[in-house]
């Protein structure tokens, strides 16, 4: 694992090997303090860690403290160009500010938000994407290179550190999956700062989820990466959906209970689409490690099943019925709980599932006491 400086966004540590963490940003305009609330708590539900809201103008920081207030989460305050709404969101709450020092003015306003920010114990991210790379760099690199953005953002990060300030968060975004994680494993080599990892503008949902999870998930799989987020098109709530799956393929949240479904071919006997998504949904509220398998034939589902907390292997239907739609209520299989034989089940196939993980979860939490 990297080691990093640690510190904190209000209560939630990043950095010095803590968990990592997700992050998301409201989408909505931030002067409409009631709207922007609703997303934040939205992001919250979903699994956000921290949000992050634009503070573009004087309007925006009374809503901004409101914003604040009413958040279960910890909210990162993103400006641009001006030291006064950054030392503005830092006296009304801000845990943390996402500036660029070297867009912020002279040393003077530097020092000034740096300041501040020491003062309220709130980190500062600095941000370069690949579309932000100065003109000095593009010339002297030939272009956008993994070279030329950590330049860049050491740069505004020396502004910070001649300043006194140093619970700094890079971040290193390219729309660029291999660009993105050539940066960020040059920072990882060269640097201490935790990571703010994400591929900037991935895009619509579909083609997005996958430039995210090829990027980011490559990038935690080797250790780097402290906070993470993924960037959408749209409504930003799916964004925390999609962390949550990349840390879980990573193994870096065990606290869920993880479906497994065969890919189904022409022996499958029950309905294991139906019945992997009904057990997925009616399961999701549950923050205990537990694997559950639907298995769709007697091949390779016994063997599959039994390696599982849980499962189910279809054995196909009882004699004289049809499939059972979206339930399986005529299916016929067997149900395997690790140390336990195998039982033949017949029926609501889904809903027995159900019933016995809910029950081994129960047993775990009364362990975990």
């Amino acid at each position: 694992m990297r080691e990093t400086r640690a510190m904190h966004v209000g209560r939630v540590p990043i950095g010095g090997g803590a968990p990592v963490t997700i992050q998301s940003m409201t989408n909505t305009d931030t002067r409409d303090a009631e709207a922007t609330l609703i997303q934040v708590r939205d992001l919250a539900r979903a699994g956000a860690d921290i949000v992050r809201v634009s503070v573009y103008d004087d309007a925006c920081l009374p809503a901004f403290g409101r914003i604040v207030l009413g958040s279960p989460v910890p909210i990162v305050a993103d400006i641009h160009f001006r030291a006064d709404l950054a030392v503005g969101a830092l006296e009304r709450g801000a845990a943390k500010v996402r500036i660029n020092p070297g867009n912020i003015g002279s040393a003077d306003r530097v020092r000034l938000v740096a300041d501040c920010a020491k003062a309220h114990r709130a980190p500062i991210r600095i941000g370069v994407n690949s579309g932000s790379v100065e003109k000095d760099i593009l010339r002297e690199e030939g272009g956008v290179t993994p070279r030329g953005m950590l330049t860049s953002a050491l740069r505004h990060a020396r502004l910070l550190e001649e300043a006194g300030f140093h619970d700094i968060v890079l971040s290193l975004k390219a729309t660029d999956v291999p660009l993105t994680v050539a940066t960020y494993e040059m920072a990882a080599a060269g640097t201490d700062y935790p990571l703010h990892v994400g591929v900037t503008e991935a895009g619509l949902p579909g083609e997005g989820h996958i430039k995210s999870a090829v990027g980011i998930g490559s990038l935690l799989l080797k250790g780097i990466g402290d906070t993470v987020r993924v960037s959408l098109t749209g409504d930003p709530v799916p964004e925390v959906a999609a962390a949550l799956d990349i840390l879980r393929a990573c193994g870096l949240r065990r606290d869920y209970v993880n479906v497994i479904a065969c890919p189904t071919c022409g022996r499958t006997s029950i309905d294991v689409t139906a019945i992997a998504a009904r057990v997925k949904a009616e399961l999701a509220d549950l923050r205990v490690p537990l694997t559950v398998a639907v298995m769709g034939c007697v091949v390779n589902g016994p063997g599959e099943a039994r390696e599982a907390d849980l499962g189910l292997a279809g054995g196909g239907l009882a004699e004289g019925q049809p499939a059972g739609g979206a339930g399986g209520a005529y299916a016929v299989g067997a149900i395997f709980e690790k140390g336990k034989p195998p039982e033949r089940v017949q029926g609501d196939l889904a809903g027995a599932l159900i019933e016995r993980a809910r029950r081994i979860a129960r047993e775990r939490q009364a362990e975990a006491r």
